[in-house]
């Protein structure tokens, strides 16, 4: 069956052929078990969950349900590995394991995107273009800075901390664990990571991968569960640091239950992001931009732009626009090149979506969804676009973590700031104009962790990333990533 697209500026109807990402290459196990001390080892309970394709509701794989006793082993493991081998090795060796990991990475990329997109429900485009080469540049940009760290602390004594806890969401798998392992290998510290239930398939590829690299037994410990395994990661005594990524309920959570520990602390939480439009903007361009901040990744980003300010002199224009480009988005089959939006993660968060839409219409805002199919297998969200919302309305102040766009407008630029910052959040924020001034005057003024200048979701290894106010604390990225994981006196 062909893809149909529609450029309705012009009414013409492309078809295009499915162009789907083979499957071929990727073999994927029927059951994981744990990988701790550089084995692979079966949960003490026996239990196993299952993966699922939120594309098709297929069933994966099987995935070891890691418990306290499992947890304990994998910190046994890695203090061991940290007293004995990590944190005594020669930098610029440790640097070479970290070198070798992004390497492996890179010549199992295409293996990687697939399993990715399969156990997520992102596009294949994304997980291709974006997820697995960004990944692999934070091992390489931190392989870098493994025995250079007097450069990154001048005139500091700089130490490890010993072991680290780290649990990762569901949006961005593979990237998290990038995020948050390599720059705890860096420093000398040795890792136990927990997954997302609902996406460990790209960490335990990841864990084959450092098998295969030779990394040290114990250095990296993956131990997939659900909540109650990385509980026991957080409430672990001898654990030094936790990192977590996700919502801010459980970072409240955990925030407390550290509360009184000396183990140190950072949070990347929850995020309602503003977008910012000014007449003098690229319209086009502008548009485009909120697309991929907040379509083409099922609103699936903690830092997407969610919340559209438009100057009230073009927001007719930008709106016209911005509906015509929504009726050229494909949805449908993950792993078709073709498709613009994916499936979304769960059911669970589908059905918190709905209900979100729900509200938005019963507080009274107007509603717009292109006319598109919706796969009748499968978790799918069509992009959903809602005009004339009040500041105070939930769907602009509750973080939804869906393809659900807000649209206000706004007369002037202490108008929108004051906007902006109504929000419990502070992640992230994106500028549209044509004056670097107004630019530079916006970013000193907004509460938020990044702010894009006439772009949107763009990351590198080389810049922080974090939060303000519920949307967390500490950086990851960048310098600023490394200053997590040590101690300087």
């Amino acid at each position: 069956m062909a893809t149909k697209k529609k450029n309705t500026e012009q009414g013409i109807d492309w078809n295009y052929s499915p162009s789907l990402e083979s499957t071929s290459h990727l073999k994927l196990k029927k059951k994981y078990d744990l990988f701790i001390d550089g084995e692979w080892v079966k949960p003490s309970s026996g239990k196993y969950f299952k993966t699922v394709n939120p594309a098709n509701e297929e069933v994966i794989a099987e995935i070891a349900y890691g418990n306290q006793e499992d947890v304990d082993k994998a910190v046994k493991a890695a203090r061991k590995a940290y007293t004995d081998v990590w944190s005594i090795m020669p930098p610029a060796e440790r640097a070479k394991y970290i070198f070798r990991i992004a390497r492996l990475m890179q010549e199992r990329a295409r293996e990687l995107a697939v399993a990715e997109t399969l156990d997520a429900g992102k596009t294949i485009r994304e997980s291709r273009d974006i997820d697995v080469p960004l990944a692999c540049n934070y091992f390489f940009y931190y392989a870098g800075w493994a025995d250079k760290l007097e450069y990154a602390f001048p005139n500091r004594k700089v130490e490890s901390l010993g072991v680290a806890g780290q649990i990762i969401p569901w949006n961005f798998p593979l990237l998290m664990a990038a995020w948050k392992i390599a720059p705890a290998l860096a420093t000398g510290n040795t890792v136990v990571l927990k997954p997302a239930e609902t996406t460990p398939l790209t960490a335990l590829i990841l864990a084959e991968i450092i098998e295969e690299s030779g990394l040290p037994a114990g250095v990296v410990n993956i131990v997939t569960g659900h909540g109650d395994t990385g509980a026991a990661i957080v409430n672990h005594p001898d654990i030094d640091k936790i990192a977590f990524t996700g919502s801010t309920n459980v970072g409240k959570i955990i925030q407390k239950a550290l509360a009184g520990t000396s183990k140190k602390l950072t949070l990347e939480l929850g995020g309602k992001s503003a977008n910012i439009i000014f007449d003098d903007a690229p319209i086009d361009q502008a548009v485009e931009g909120i697309v991929n901040g907040i379509f083409f990744n099922q609103g699936h980003v903690c830092c997407a732009g969610s919340r559209l300010y438009v100057q009230e002199s073009v927001a007719e224009l930008v709106i016209q626009k911005l509906k015509s480009r929504m009726d050229s988005l494909y949805l449908g089959n993950p792993l078709d090149k073709n498709t613009d939006i994916g499936a979304i993660n769960s059911k669970e968060q589908l059905e918190t979506i709905h209900k979100y839409i729900k509200i938005g219409k019963q507080e009274g805002a107007e509603m717009y969804q292109p006319k598109c199919s919706i796969p009748t297998k499968g978790f799918y969200c069509a992009p959903t676009l809602f005009i004339n919302v009040a500041q105070s309305s939930v769907i602009a102040q509750e973080e939804i973590f869906g393809p659900v766009l807000t649209i206000q407008t706004f007369r002037t630029v202490d108008e929108v700031i004051q906007k902006a910052n109504n929000s419990p959040f502070g992640l992230a924020a994106g500028v549209w104009t044509d004056k670097g001034s107004r630019i530079f005057n916006l970013s000193s003024k907004l509460r938020a962790g990044v702010i894009w200048a006439n772009t949107y979701n763009k990351f590198d290894p080389t810049s922080p990333f974090g939060g303000y106010k519920e949307s967390g604390f500490g950086r990851e990225g960048g310098l600023h990533g490394l200053n997590s994981y040590v101690k300087l006196s």
